[in-house]
């Protein structure tokens, strides 16, 4: 639905109409994310991660693990399998390709510093 706006002249000029900025929002803020891990980076500029979430079971209340596969744009082959990365909304790129690659979070080989 189309908001009319009235606009009314103050001393010979024209007053500006400013949207609020809670109704202007850049197109990337709008965009989801989702974490995962490279489970294949066998394809050129592709790479197919699993993204793993908990779901509370309809009629035990227990929890359970379901994971799903998303094909990436990974532009400069960058990630490899092991990586935990991070994916944005996109375009469509192909037919199954609706996110790119946005950060490496973390390297295969790389373990988390502990505290000792």
């Amino acid at each position: 639905m189309a908001k009319i706006v009235k606009q009314t002249e103050t001393k010979g000029q024209a007053a500006e109409n400013t949207a609020p900025v809670s109704d202007v929002r850049n197109a990337l803020e709008k965009r989801r994310t989702v974490e995962g891990m490279v489970v294949s980076d066998k394809m050129q500029k592709t790479i197919v991660v699993r993204v793993d979430r908990q779901v509370r079971h309809g009629l035990y209340k227990k929890y359970v693990e379901k994971s799903r596969r998303y094909k990436a744009h990974d532009e400069k082959n960058e990630a490899h399998i092991g990586d935990r990365v991070t994916l944005v909304e996109s375009r469509p790129l192909s037919r199954e390709k609706r996110w790119v690659l946005q950060t490496i979070l973390r390297r295969a080989g790389q373990v988390p510093e502990a505290n000792v």
